[in-house]
């Protein structure tokens, strides 16, 4: 039984390591699109397209019977959604690459983790806590993580030779490695031009990831959601592409690294991982989901070693290290926070075995009306006792199926345990 709890309690981990891994090999497949030609704003494009194609049916299989209604504020989430964290911020983070480096454009996206908790924390949706051991662990552990993310970008050391698979992917789509558009030189004007687009793109990440976390307490629909979405940010950025890119040769797909670019982009990288993630924010909010970003860089690293002839370094392993120390102190910290929540019901209620919840004023008044009706029954009752079965009949079920105990005088309601 153990066991089985603990396993419970690390699927939210579990699944964030999933959506690195596939962020990952999004990564790999744009760098092969990237060293074919392919435009890369047509890439987000039909990326888009891709994600919204795969999982609008899968939304109106899987969650046709549970939807709560739809209103206009989803609507306009879902459209935040769709821009900060995909037309919007993929074509800022494309194009500060563009104007820099991969290397340096990765570098600044470790920003996101600091960006996402102070954010959090303005909104309230997670507490600073320095005066607790938990609160500073996941301060401290966040720092470390982007310390360690900076320490594997920027350091390289020595060479280290673990394995040599003698495999290079890029040598496979150099046949327009002329066109690519990752420019080789940068004045320093592009240098800070990239570097504000960058930092803009970590910017749309992090409130990407804070609307999902408001979002998903109105529409706790993660497939419907992510559909909603992914159908924006195709219709964004289409639209974007269609504006600056007037070259329709670039536009043809054919069984080649470009199609299987969009399909693992759209299908795994937009589709699968965006639901994945809109289910760990609403189990443990935006701050949880954004400190396994730096992750990504490490598996990224092994990915072009093993299959692009990349090489390992001394930097590499250190700040893998760092990340994964800092991974774990904000996971222990948030772990912490989970069990002192838990521990508040029986802490305060040893007792009486009970806990008060203030209902809203609707739902009481809906109260209210239920006692008036059923005293109105009771007097009927009292005239017709042919009735007297029906009426108590409903009230053990209303009483089961609620597992309610009304209070004598409080406009309350107590559960039992």
């Amino acid at each position: 039984m153990k066991i089985c709890d603990s396993l419970q309690g690390l699927e939210p981990t579990l699944v964030m390591l999933m959506v690195q891994t596939i962020f990952a090999g999004v990564n790999i497949v744009y760098k092969l699109a990237a060293n074919d030609g392919m435009k890369l704003s047509i890439l987000v494009g039909y990326r888009f397209m891709f994600g919204a194609a795969f999982m609008v049916p899968v939304a109106l299989l899987v969650e046709r019977k549970k939807r709560p209604k739809l209103t206009w504020m989803v609507v306009f989430q879902a459209f935040l959604c769709g821009l900060f964290g995909g037309s919007l911020g993929q074509n800022l983070y494309l194009k500060s690459m563009a104007l820099t480096s991969a290397t340096f454009a990765s570098a600044l996206t470790n920003l996101i983790p600091a960006i996402t908790f102070v954010i959090a924390v303005i909104l309230r949706l997670e507490k600073l806590g320095l005066s607790t051991l938990a609160g500073v662990a996941k301060v401290i552990g966040t720092l470390t993580g982007i310390g360690g993310a900076m320490v594997l970008t920027f350091y390289k050391g020595l060479d280290i030779n673990i394995w040599n698979t003698n495999i290079n992917l890029l040598e496979t789509t150099s046949k327009h490695h002329a066109m690519s558009p990752i420019q080789s030189y940068h004045s320093g004007t592009d240098v800070i031009y990239g570097a504000l687009l960058s930092l803009a793109s970590c910017v749309c990440y992090s409130l990407w990831l804070i609307i999902q976390a408001k979002a998903a307490q109105r529409y706790p629909c993660p497939y419907s959601f992510t559909a909603m979405m992914t159908l924006w940010a195709s219709i964004q950025g289409t639209g974007f592409a269609l504006c600056t890119e007037r070259d329709w040769s670039q536009w043809k797909l054919g069984l080649d690294i470009r199609l299987l670019t969009v399909f693992i982009a759209g299908v795994l990288g937009s589709g699968v991982m965006f639901t994945l993630i809109a289910w760990c924010i609403r189990i443990r909010g935006p701050l949880f989901v954004s400190v396994f970003n730096p992750l990504m860089l490490l598996l990224v690293a092994i990915a072009g070693s093993l299959f692009l002839e990349e090489k390992l370094h001394l930097g590499t392993i250190i700040g893998a290290a760092l990340i994964v120390i800092g991974l774990y102190c904000v996971l222990w910290g948030k772990g912490k926070e989970s069990k002192k929540v838990v521990q508040l019901v029986p802490e305060n209620d040893d007792q009486s075995g009970q806990v008060e919840i203030e209902i809203p004023s609707s739902t009481r008044d809906n109260h209210s009306r239920g006692r008036k009706e059923a005293a109105e029954n009771e007097e009927e009752e009292k005239r017709d006792p042919r009735g007297s079965s029906r009426v108590l009949g409903g009230l053990y079920w209303l009483k089961r199926s609620l597992r309610l105990e009304r209070t004598s005088v409080n406009e309350e309601i107590v559960f039992m345990y």
